[in-house]
């Protein structure tokens, strides 16, 4: 192997720790391993990351999983969960108690902010939110007083804002977290630009066929054994029968983004062109606000796109209902294009607090998939003209 390999040759020969000598992935999925010795077991009780004791504590096959994670974003240390929110979860409360301050970006997943807005003042955590499109602004709430976290998500889900990981990363004090899922390591390397410790749901494009719930993070290693004591206790580490798939998702994840990525673009060029649709947000348009910052820290603008239709929501609802080869289906990252109506989806919220998180009525999310670019234009039109349709008609 050479001594700097790309990320397609680490894909392919990362996490095989325990595979031996098979080319597949292998499969651990015992729950207790025998030992040879009571002093083993004593051993391992305090030992991070064990594998081969208890599975809760983790397993061969998830710490493989984990290892592949590390080595594609050049970190230290790995640990896989049982999804994307236990990572969350983990994370924060592993590295946080009574008492702390948070600072947390507004443009996240809508289940994270949950568990900031309504969970950690549960226990005693004080977080305050902040526009993530303004790093003064991150960097001016961390510096008001002792800051434990500071948390981001970029591309943030759905709208596609952008933080400057850069920034964030030169916050003295704070340990810095980026969720990157909607990036996978072959857009963007967090780790490689200051930031303490990447995140995923590797549910989506790290696993990418929709048939593993995952999450994954990586990072310095006493930071993610801090996060494993944690996670340990809550139980959220990862099925090795997820863990397995992920690592399968690996070995094919550089050329799939890519292929995604180039559609994406083409996709989000002809939503741009089309008189039903009001705006589009993907990084690597020249329209995007911050596409100078999408240039310098992503190497393509990922396999999401947003876009606002001008009918609001009957066009958004027709639009999703009118989609013939993209699936109404939440997630995103797998082989086939997903559509989802974001309003809908948190319509437990208030207009005014759907609109401060840039979720217009008319708003869609686009997972792009691995179908042929012009088959889903060609679909992407015969939609928009419903949606047109059910626009005049409303």
């Amino acid at each position: 192997m050479t001594a700097d390999p790309r990320i397609d040759t680490t894909a392919v020969g990362s996490g095989r720790r325990s595979s031996g000598d098979s080319l597949a992935p292998v499969l651990w999925p015992s729950t207790t391993y025998e030992v040879d010795s009571v002093d083993d077991h004593r051993r391992m009780t305090g030992q991070p990351r064990t594998e081969r004791y208890y599975s809760r504590f983790g397993s061969p096959t998830a710490g493989d999983f984990a290892d592949a994670v590390a080595e594609l974003e050049g970190a230290e240390a790995g640990l896989a969960f049982s999804s994307g929110m236990a990572a969350v979860t983990a994370t924060v409360l592993g590295l946080c108690q009574q008492g702390d301050h948070v600072v947390v970006t507004r443009q996240l997943f809508s289940v994270s902010t949950a568990l900031f807005a309504l969970h950690c003042p549960r226990f005693g955590i004080d977080v305050t939110f902040v526009d993530g499109t303004d790093a003064e602004a991150i960097a001016a709430a961390a510096a008001t007083r002792p800051t434990q976290l500071v948390f981001v998500e970029t591309p943030a889900n759905p709208t596609l804002s952008l933080v400057d990981i850069e920034a964030v990363a030169a916050i003295k004090g704070p340990i810095t977290v980026v969720d990157s899922t909607f990036a996978t390591p072959v857009v963007q390397r967090p780790l490689e630009l200051g930031i303490d410790l990447v995140l995923h749901s590797a549910t989506k494009g790290l696993a990418g066929h929709n048939d593993a719930l995952l999450g994954v993070i990586a990072g310095e290693r006493d930071v993610v054994d801090a996060v494993w004591a944690w996670n340990s206790v809550m139980g959220g580490t990862a099925s090795p029968f997820d863990a397995w798939n992920g690592i399968r998702g690996i070995r094919t994840m550089p050329v799939r983004v890519r292929q995604q990525s180039a559609t994406a673009l083409h996709l989000a060029q002809f939503l741009e062109s089309h008189p039903a649709v009001e705006s589009v947000s993907y990084p690597f348009l020249p329209s995007h606000p911050q596409h100078e910052l999408a240039t310098r820290q992503m190497a393509t603008g990922g396999v999401m796109v947003t876009f606002v239709l001008r009918g609001g929501a009957a066009a958004g609802r027709a639009f999703c209902e009118s989609v013939a080869l993209a699936r109404l289906a939440l997630s995103l990252g797998g082989p086939e294009s997903l559509v989802s109506h974001p309003a809908t989806i948190v319509g437990h919220l208030t207009p005014e607090e759907r609109s401060a998180l840039g979720i217009a009525d008319g708003l869609i999310r686009y997972s792009v998939g691995l179908e042929h670019a012009d088959d889903l234009e060609a679909d992407l039109a015969q939609a928009l003209d419903k949606a047109a349709a059910a626009e005049g008609a409303s």
